[in-house]
This record gives structure tokens, C-alpha cells and sequence, in this order.
């Protein structure tokens, strides 16, 4: 069965990260943007990230510049605003396509195993999904469920 933790991503820096390295974690993982309307709830991942992270919870974030062009800087210029904005602590990955025939493959199996609305496409910035512990997308939710709101399934993982 394929997990989440068969999968790879080039962080903001360049490196080539195996997810693997999050195995046995419960993660949350978030394609964001730096100017949209979402832009906000990278405050509420932040302080989910702090606040469960000691007990084995990441966040991931994945900028998307797919839904009105609303991550349109370099990796250095997302990196900056990450951390001069919201200070985050969490990984953040280069910045991907979510839909497309250019979807990182991660984002295919999370679509796959967890469709929406639209089925197997991704409507907007801000789409979560969260992974528990063995690598298993367990639930999908649109961008208007705001973080916070999720932590209650996220302490049933943890």
C-alpha cells in the first residue's frame, strides 16, 4: 500500500526531502499562498505546529501559484514572507502544481485517496489533508475549515 512517506519534495532550498523522514508523525499537509485571502491561516498552522509538534505533528506547506497567481514570488521571496509575516517554523517545500498534468505526485495521491468537491482537483489554496501516524490520508478539508478548527482530529492521531 502506498503512504505518503514513499513520497519526495524539494524544500524551499533545494534540497530533495523524502517524506520519509516524517514517518511516525502525524502530519498536516497544506498547499499554500502567499497573497490570497487564506493567507492568514498560515498563523493558526503555525501555532498547531508549536503547540502538537513536541508530540509528533508537522505541518507541511507546499506554495501553489495555480489559483489566481497568488504565489508569484522566488523561493527565497516565499521563505522571507514565511518567516517575517507568520515566523514559520514548519518545513515549506518549493513551490509545486497540484493540479495538472505538472502535479507533484504526492499531491495525486492525496487527491486519490481523499477526492473533494471536485473530485480529484484541487479548488483553491489552502486545501488540507491530514495523514496520521503509519503515512494514511485520513481526512480532506477545503480552504475555508479554518486550522484551528481541526485540532480536535488531530489530537485523536496524536
Amino acid at each position: 500500500m502506498t503512504t505518503v512517506y514513499d513520497f519526495s519534495a524539494a524544500t524551499l532550498d533545494g534540497e530533495d526531502r523524502p517524506l520519509k523522514a516524517f514517518e511516525g508523525q502525524v502530519l498536516l499537509i497544506v498547499n499554500t499562498a502567499s497573497a490570497c485571502g487564506f493567507t492568514p491561516q498560515y498563523a493558526q498552522l503555525e501555532e498547531l505546529q508549536r503547540a502538537l509538534g513536541p508530540r509528533g505533528f508537522s505541518v507541511l506547506g507546499f506554495p501553489c501559484n495555480q489559483f489566481g497567481g497568488q504565489e508569484p514570488g522566488s523561493a527565497q521571496e516565499i521563505a522571507t514572507f514565511c518567516s517575517q509575516k507568520y515566523d514559520v517554523t514548519f518545513p515549506m517545500f518549493a513551490k509545486i502544481d497540484v493540479n495538472g498534468d505538472k502535479a507533484l505526485p504526492l499531491f495525486d495521491h492525496l487527491k486519490t485517496e481523499k477526492p473533494g468537491l471536485l473530485g480529484k482537483s484541487i479548488k483553491w489554496n489552502f486545501t488540507k489533508f491530514l495523514v496520521d501516524r503509519a503515512g494514511k490520508v485520513v481526512a480532506r478539508y477545503g480552504s475555508t475549515t479554518s486550522p484551528g478548527a481541526l485540532s480536535r482530529d488531530i489530537e485523536k492521531l496524536l
